[in-house]
């Protein structure tokens, strides 16, 4: 009756099986929730609704108009991916550049800028952003036909005064075409024509539609009188509004963060990695965009001690 007693108690190689067992499941990656919903911000940027860089958060009209690469945010269009440099949520508005772009000091190769249909409409420049078309043809419509669409100046600085002061411009003015027509008022005896717009007139007409080599930006914010091109602000401040959501709303204030559904894109409430809401978290559910959640060791302890009871008591019963 004994030794039967005896047989049924683990073996020195059983409590070894046992015990390597348990360190094989220790060493398992531990099962941790995501570190966070939505991130808050990319580099020094603030990202918030209606924006996101995760996709599932923020509002589904602008899903996949930012990109983050860690340290940089990015506005993201058919023409290409402009930094963002700030986002100003009171005042709704966003200034990107285009590292690409000609600007008083450098001279680039050409090309246009072009948003979305969707993009047009939600999140399109504002009036403050210029756009100066630059090394424009004798025939190009903004010289003639369409010449309405054109300031002579801005801010008082006239197009031959730009060709001037900008060392990447000046390469213009001494290659004015002969026979240009002098008289046109987007032309100077020394310059070839430019045209200062806005962004209907890019928008429907390309830079080779328009037969000008370059274009630059710049935002008057009330101070180009005040300032020659070579301190100019260049590049493209957007204006766009919030999309209105009482359910955004109530989502914010019990603790969750907005979002939506990938795939019909109807509004959810991100209250936890595993916990979606339709309108608002309930109470205590909501962790709040972003916060931080720690791996989960209690269910590796408990997944243990079961497993060793289990086969102990297989052995001994």
């Amino acid at each position: 009756m004994q030794s039967s007693v005896l047989s049924r108690v683990p073996t020195t190689t059983t409590v070894f099986h046992l015990l390597t067992l348990s360190l094989s499941l220790l060493l398992l990656p531990l099962p941790s929730l995501p570190l966070s919903l939505c991130r808050t911000s990319c580099g020094p940027i603030p990202v918030a609704y209606p924006f996101a860089v995760d996709d599932g958060c923020g509002s589904p009209s602008f899903r996949r108009m930012l990109s983050c690469n860690a340290s940089d945010l990015f506005f993201v269009t058919p023409s290409g991916a402009y930094k963002v440099q700030s986002i100003d949520y009171a005042k709704r508005k966003v200034v990107v550049f285009d590292p690409a772009m000609s600007t008083c000091s450098i001279l680039q190769p050409h090309h246009d800028f072009a948003l979305t249909d969707v993009q047009a409409a939600l999140i399109p420049p504002s009036d403050d952003t210029i756009f100066a078309v630059l090394n424009c043809s004798v025939d190009s419509p903004v010289a003639n036909h369409f010449k309405y669409l054109c300031s002579p100046d801005v801010g008082g600085h006239s197009c031959g005064e730009m060709y001037g002061a900008c060392a990447s411009f000046r390469i213009f003015r001494s290659a004015t075409p002969q026979g240009a027509n002098q008289s046109s008022p987007t032309s100077s005896p020394t310059s070839p024509p430019c045209c200062f717009t806005r962004y209907a007139t890019v928008r429907f007409m390309s830079m080779n539609m328009l037969d000008c080599t370059h274009y630059t930006t710049v935002i008057d914010s009330g101070g180009l009188e005040k300032t020659g091109p070579l301190d100019w602000t260049y590049g493209i401040e957007l204006t766009y509004a919030v999309p209105e959501s009482t359910a955004c709303d109530r989502c914010k204030r019990s603790g969750g963060a907005c979002g939506f559904d990938t795939e019909s894109e109807a509004m959810l409430c991100l209250c936890s990695p595993t916990l979606n809401a339709t309108v608002e978290c309930a109470a205590g559910a909501g962790i709040g965009s972003g916060e931080r959640l720690a791996p989960t060791l209690p269910f590796h302890t408990s997944l243990v001690f079961f497993i060793l009871t289990y086969i102990f008591y297989t052995n001994v019963a």
